[in-house]
């Protein structure tokens, strides 16, 4: 061999590798000053010609980009603050609102504008072939029809208010007596009336514009060929009222008027029938009586169909102002909602507010309990009960009842049956026999007849698209089944196939629930089921056999197969063309894309599998392009355009070009068996640059199954409650997401015997810093951490968000957030020990950490939020409580006013900040802030925040390779 070559080869591969370290020093680990830049893609949509593309790309704070792409000749436009994005039915016109700038809207907040007085958005016109765009100032919505491209209407905000000049020539006027509080106060007084503001209708073709004052609501049909607008009253000369503008005619005639309130405008298909309810009471009564008001094309003005007097509503009922309305396709039925007339209580004048008891009162025999009942409280006010008018017949018929509360229609309302379920029978065992029991009845909808055909199922059943069948999953026996509605009783058509339809991999001491459904085929000829891998086509009779129609191939290969439908408006699965099937490889947590017939025989062919994650596909409804999203772990999910065969698929949006400047890291599937034996998997996180032969700080964050989600990106972005993993990442840590399995009445110990063993394995391997590792998990991830160091202390430190510390004392405690108790959650579903406090009271003993502080040695944070609806904050206190008695080190975050994951983004930079922290200091020896060291006591609450690093020795040695980690933080200034 040539020396000289070999030589110059050798210098030129140390050349290469010395820039390749270059590069890499160039990279600046991700900090929390990153967030706001970290940006997402919104909105994405097609024109149904397949030419344009919308997209919005939106920081996480501040301004966003509006985006407009030719994708015929790759040309691309950009609009500001853009957002409300969408094409013209003919896409001729892209529309879009724009927002205010984000700054300027801030510093109005701080000037404390009137409402009035913010900024407001306005409405961009752009023409895609000619590339005009125009502006409309003061725009708070509009409407496109969705079968017409030729219209828009715009509502506009109501004028600035002129500033009065001031008068110098007059003495100020003594203020005014308090009338309101004489005659009084608030409750005498009326609601504020809605003054309606000025609705513009434009001609887009022509820009001609039609203009209406006083508008407070509007509706396009859905052919385009009427809009109807509701306007206030403006004094007698200019009532309230309901109009209709024909756009073919150019002409606007009056529906109704004379009344003070119009509300819920509905349309018929065809445009040619409008309903709306209506009342003459003003607003400041308690009790207003509403009207059910109809009106078709041929009729001067709209006629009343139902009141409190109508033939077929039932004594004492009233039409509902709450319900939604609603057409038949056919246009031949309307839906509406009545309800039970509410007593009416005199206001007792004889006694002050101060003398009034306030109290909620318990009984055991109350169907929901008192919470339940607090937080439905509104929604009970709202109730209304759905009837049906025969426009035909002229009759009205009552379909649900407060017997059977919930009546659901077929998809068209084409159908002669309605669908009645209740749940009233079992309302007592609700909050711990879940799923819980409901009855089912059949309604005729002529005259409201009723037949009970189901009895306490734990099913949904619902009522195929053409109305001939229903159908459900019947948890009981893990089968799917269906009833045709002449019929008398159901068929189970899935209990003679030799494959389970349930969840095979459930593990809580519930029934498990079904693989979903795909849909029904035309003229509700074929049910389509999943199981775990493949789709079946089933026979709702039950007479010809079930067909596998991905033909076993999932099964064999491992591969989950779902349908795609490709057209929104399609409410049936294609029977005799090719469908597309969204694919899952199970083994390596691949996706891609199969095609496959529902009727014909054969295995699904393949488009492609590959090691990413495919979501948001949509196809344009002209035209063969399709869109989609792809990621990664490295890769954020873009938009993608291709066609349907996915042949040459182009990347079109680029949201964060600025994550190259960044270490990031990778990620790989890791595989381990639990202590039982059973085969487990998990996500490994790797920092950039990686070195087998280096250790690595690592933390170990878990819930329940996550390795699913390995082509799935992270932005970094500042945490609701778990640690931003990219984030750490980048920081030089390696963190673990390790599967977990359980066994019924034991949760914590099987998570240790998940956990552990993944950790022992990854530590197997020589490249984790074993004295420098840490968990962190939230809600019943923050359960498991805090079980976990009650177990071992191989972790340095842990953090624990919401964690449940106690079950006894949790078990008869209430979820704030729906009312609901909390047995439920600890007998059959996530907390799985399998039974009631008396029954098993040492498993709930055994599985609350509390009870087992003592043996804690690992340093634990905690955030336990004072407005948390899920787990009760003071679980959080009773662990903290424990510990601090003991001489733990233990830290307790009250996040204030926040629920149970943050959600203001204030709260959540904050714990991100002091997450890292916290970690930093125990892992990597980095200085501890002031709020760990010295706490930030109440007298300097809201003034200091303890963010300050204390430079004293490191209490950790910094692992191999690593740096002492320097949280770099900016101290908010003091608020006045």
């Amino acid at each position: 061999m040539n020396t000289k070559l070999l030589l110059a080869g050798l210098l030129l591969g140390v050349g290469t590798l010395t820039v390749q370290a270059q590069q890499t020093t160039a990279k600046k680990p991700l900090t929390h000053d990153v967030y706001d830049s970290w940006k997402s893609v919104d909105g994405d949509s097609l024109s149904q010609d397949g030419k344009y593309l919308l997209y919005a790309v939106n920081p996480q704070e501040g301004d966003g980009v509006l985006h407009l792409q030719n994708l015929a000749n790759k040309t691309s436009k950009q609009f500001s603050r853009g957002y409300k994005q969408a094409f013209t039915e003919d896409s001729r016109f892209a529309i879009f609102q724009i927002k205010p700038q984000y700054a300027a809207t801030r510093q109005a907040k701080l000037k404390k504008k009137k409402p009035e007085e913010m900024p407001k958005d306005s409405l961009a016109i752009y023409q895609l072939e000619g590339g005009k765009t125009q502006y409309v100032a003061r725009v708070k919505s509009y409407k496109l029809p969705s079968r017409n491209g030729e219209w828009l209407a715009y509502h506009l905000e109501a004028p600035l208010p002129a500033k009065p000049a001031k008068d110098t020539t007059k003495a100020k006027a003594p203020a005014a007596a308090p009338a309101a509080a004489a005659k009084g106060g608030a409750r005498g007084a009326t609601a504020k009336k809605d003054e309606g503001t000025e609705l513009v209708l434009r001609h887009l073709p022509t820009g001609q514009e039609y203009r209406f004052d006083r508008v407070t609501d509007y509706l396009f049909s859905e052919k385009g060929n009427r809009l109807f607008l509701v306007k206030s009253e403006k004094d007698s000369l200019h009532k309230a009222g309901v109009f209709a503008f024909n756009t073919a005619t150019r002409k606007s005639m009056a529906v109704d008027s004379g009344r003070v309130t119009y509300k819920n405008l509905v349309a018929d298909k065809a445009g040619e029938q409008l309903a709306f309810v209506a009342s003459k009471d003003s607003t400041g009564k308690d009790l207003r009586y509403f009207q059910l008001l109809h009106w078709t094309a041929k009729d001067s003005r709209a006629k009343t169909l139902a009141d409190t007097a109508a033939k077929g509503m039932p004594a004492k009922y009233m039409v509902s102002e709450h319900a939604q309305l609603g057409f038949s396709e056919k246009g031949d039925r309307l839906f509406f909602g009545t309800f039970p007339r509410p007593t009416q209580y005199e206001k007792d004048t004889t006694k002050l507010d101060e003398d009034k008891v306030s109290l909620d009162i318990w009984t055991y025999r109350d169907p929901l309990i008192q919470p339940m009942q607090l937080k439905q409280l509104e929604r009970e006010q709202k109730r209304s009960f759905l009837a049906v008018y025969d426009l035909k017949k002229n009759k009205m018929v009552q379909l649900a009842t407060p017997e059977i509360p919930d009546v659901s229609l077929n998809p068209t309302r084409s159908a002669d049956v309605a669908l009645g379920t209740s749940n009233v029978n079992y309302l007592l065992s609700v909050g711990y026999d879940t799923p819980s029991k409901q009855d089912v009845w059949l309604i005729d909808l002529k005259d409201g007849r009723r037949k009970l055909v189901v009895k306490a199922t734990r099913g949904n059943p619902r009522l195929s698209p053409e109305g001939k069948y229903l159908y459900w999953y019947e948890p009981q026996d893990s089968s799917w089944k269906a009833m045709g509605v002449k019929a008398s009783t159901p068929v189970n058509l899935t209990n003679k196939l030799n494959v389970a339809f349930y969840d095979e991999q459930n593990d809580v001491p519930a029934l498990p629930d079904d693989y979903g459904l795909t849909g029904w085929t035309k003229e509700d000829a074929h049910l389509l089921v999943n199981d775990r891998y493949d789709i079946w086509r089933l026979d709702p009779t039950g007479k010809a056999a079930a067909v596998n129609i991905t033909d076993g191939f999932g099964r064999k290969n491992n591969l989950q197969f779902r349908y795609v439908s490709l057209n929104p408006t399609q409410r049936t699965v294609p029977a005799d063309e090719k469908i597309l099937l969204r694919t899952f490889d199970l083994k390596t947590k691949g996706s891609g894309f199969y095609t496959d017939h529902v009727t014909r025989a054969g295995a699904p062919q393949k488009i492609l599998l590959e090691p990413y994650s495919y979501t948001g596909i949509r196809k344009a409804q002209d035209s063969d392009r399709l869109i989609f999203r792809r990621s990664s772990f490295q890769e954020y999910p873009d938009v993608w355009v291709t066609n349907t065969s996915f042949s040459n698929p182009e990347k079109v949006s680029n949201a964060n070009p600025q994550q190259s400047e960044y270490l990031w890291g990778s990620v790989e599937l890791v595989n381990w068996r639990s202590d039982d034996g059973i085969p487990l998997d998990g996500l490994l996180f790797k920092p950039e640059n990686f070195d087998p032969k280096k250790k690595y700080p690592m933390l170990v964050y878990f819930y329940e199954r996550n390795a699913e989600t390995l082509h799935n990106y992270r932005s970094p972005a500042p945490s609701a409650s778990t640690i931003n993993i990219p984030l750490f990442v980048s920081q030089g840590y390696l963190v673990f997401v390790p599967d977990i399995v359980y066994k019924d009445g034991y949760p914590g110990e099987s998570a240790y015997h998940s956990i552990i063993p993944g950790v022992q394995m990854l530590a197997a391997k020589g490249f984790v810093d074993e004295k420098n590792m840490a968990i962190q998990g939230q809600s019943w991830g923050g359960y498991q951490v805090a079980y976990l160091v009650t177990r071992t202390n191989l972790f340095k430190a842990a953090m624990a968000g919401a964690p449940v510390s106690n079950m006894t004392s949790a078990y008869g405690g209430i979820r704030w957030e729906s009312g609901m108790s909390r047995q439920f959650q600890y007998e059959r579903t996530q907390s799985r020990i399998g039974g009631t406090l008396w029954e098993k009271p040492m498993q709930y003993i055994e599985n609350s950490p509390l009870f087992y502080a003592p043996k804690i040695e690992t340093p634990l944070m905690m955030m336990a939020n004072d407005n948390d609806g899920a787990v009760p904050w003071y679980q959080g206190i009773e662990m903290f409580m424990a510990l601090r008695r003991l001489g733990k080190p233990v830290w307790l975050l009250v996040y204030n006013g926040e629920a149970h994951n943050l959600m203001q983004r204030k709260s959540r930079k904050d714990l991100s900040v002091r997450m890292s922290q916290f970690f930093d200091h125990y892992l990597k020896g980095a200085p501890e802030p002031a709020w760990m060291k010295k706490g930030v006591p109440t007298l300097v609450k809201g003034k200091e925040y303890g963010l300050e690093l204390i430079e004293e020795p490191a209490t950790a040695t910094p692992a191999p390779g690593q740096q002492p980690a320097t949280t770099t933080v900016t101290q908010p200034t003091t608020e006045k």
